[in-house]
């Protein structure tokens, strides 16, 4: 589908729009104070939360030049995903500043991890403004972006409209819409519709794709692209460094075998720990490496994990992990690839409770065996992909989720079933990125 053109609306169109719009600032105008009470209690487990307070109004530490590129990720999901496509922005406009935005420490933190040594190189990060016309005007004027790209499913009615009265693009990039979504989203048809009217979107599938033409896209301005999560490289630096941390746990720690649990919720680390009982009677020289999806649950797993007769080693300890531990919980961000490469079998979490799941397909990329929960609305596709090709697991309960455990720690040869196949899965549907960049370069104009 074409992507560089788009039909005029009419002037009821336009007159139903700014209704929307209008009544959308007057109600976040009521609700924004509970935004910063929200940031305030988050900080108590988490202290990042309360720093860089003043980004969040718009008022970004950095300059960039006039014309560049603004790319928003959430969190770590979207800037895991959005990695790659800055890099080949920066390849393909090496002249051209781009300005990263997430939402929350955590991604501000990976983000900073994996483009280390290109910050500050005509790539700026800060947090995103509140969808405030104030914050966001502010933070435009600022920036003065020509084209704004949207990683996954941020949709913010007022960043949206300014961008199209400054004559910006916006670009949802990698778009997702799971029908759990659109039903929100319809619930709001009113103000959905007038923001479909500005976009353009790239979407991972068609299901993503139908969800978003209900909602009231137009047809012109869609153009289905796949998975960009598909296109993951694992750099030989992170390969020897899970090989060596690997090593460590079996030669020094005397580890035999070793399974995650990978973005857990609350609610889950339970169900490890009670399947981590019985591992640890068939193979008391096992270990459990538990990685909680959110930095303000890193205390209570680990109260949860002693409390109940686990021997705990953390990972910011200075220490080195030895033989007597038998639960490692990884208290840090952005390191839950590197440990996809040390397990045997890897749980990818927010799947036994209802939270949608998270991304499987950078474990099945290391080619073990992966287990997911049921609730995996978020990435329906492709879960389906994953199971058809024999990639993934679906375990139902804790159950489960201990039988699966118990059989793959019998039966090395199920180590390697799948392993292909999952590889061949992730080769079959590579090339998203490249799609993405021709919508990108149909709507971007460089001076």
């Amino acid at each position: 589908m074409s992507t560089n053109s788009k039909t005029s609306p009419s002037l009821a169109d336009q007159a139903k729009s700014l209704l929307a719009y209008s009544l959308y600032i007057v109600l976040f105008s009521c609700l924004l104070p509970l935004f910063f009470i929200r940031l305030l209690w988050r900080s108590n487990k988490a202290p990042a939360y309360r720093s860089r307070m003043s980004e969040r109004l718009g008022l970004a530490a950095m300059t960039p030049p006039a014309g560049g590129i603004w790319l928003h990720a959430v969190s770590v999901g979207e800037v895991i995903a959005a990695v790659p496509v800055i890099k080949t922005l920066r390849q393909q406009y090496p002249s051209t500043a781009i300005t990263v935005t997430t939402s929350t420490p955590t991604g501000s933190a990976r983000l900073t991890e994996m483009l280390a040594d290109e910050l500050g190189n005509n790539l700026f990060h800060s947090y995103a403004p509140y969808d405030w016309p104030l914050f966001v005007s502010v933070f435009l004027r600022k920036i003065k972006p020509s084209i704004h790209i949207v990683m996954e499913t941020e949709l913010w009615p007022v960043t949206i409209y300014l961008c199209q009265c400054m004559n910006i693009p916006v670009v949802v990039a990698n778009a997702r819409m799971s029908e759990k979504s659109a039903k929100g989203y319809q619930r709001f048809a009113w103000l959905s519709s007038a923001m479909m009217r500005n976009v353009h979107v790239a979407t991972q599938y068609q299901q993503d794709a139908e969800h978003y033409l209900a909602l009231g896209l137009p047809p012109q301005q869609l153009q289905v692209t796949g998975s960009i999560k598909f296109d993951i490289e694992i750099s030989p630096a992170l390969m020897l460094a899970a090989n060596q941390f690997r090593s460590q746990l079996n030669n020094e720690a005397k580890k035999t075998f070793i399974w995650l649990g990978a973005s857990t919720h609350k609610g889950e680390d339970e169900y490890l720990l009670a399947t981590h009982k019985k591992v640890l009677k068939q193979d008391p020289n096992a270990l459990l490496i538990i990685v909680p999806r959110h930095l303000e649950r890193f205390d209570d797993v680990a109260n949860l994990t002693e409390s109940q007769g686990f021997q705990l080693h953390r990972h910011s300890s200075s220490q080195a992990l030895d033989a007597e531990k038998n639960v490692l919980l990884i208290d840090s961000i952005g390191q839950l690839l590197l440990f996809y490469g040390v397990a045997d079998v890897a749980f990818v979490g927010g799947s036994l409770v209802p939270t949608g799941g998270h991304n499987t397909i950078e474990p099945v990329a290391w080619g073990i065996p992966v287990l997911s929960g049921p609730h995996t609305f978020n990435f329906s596709e492709v879960t389906e992909r994953l199971v058809q090709a024999g990639a993934l697991q679906i375990i139902d309960d804790s159950q489960q989720l201990t039988v699966a455990i118990l059989k793959l720690l019998k039966d090395s040869k199920q180590l390697t079933l799948g392993a292909a196949a999952a590889r061949q899965v992730i080769d079959d549907n590579r090339g998203a990125k490249q799609k993405l960049m021709g919508v990108i370069a149909s709507l971007l104009t460089i001076e």
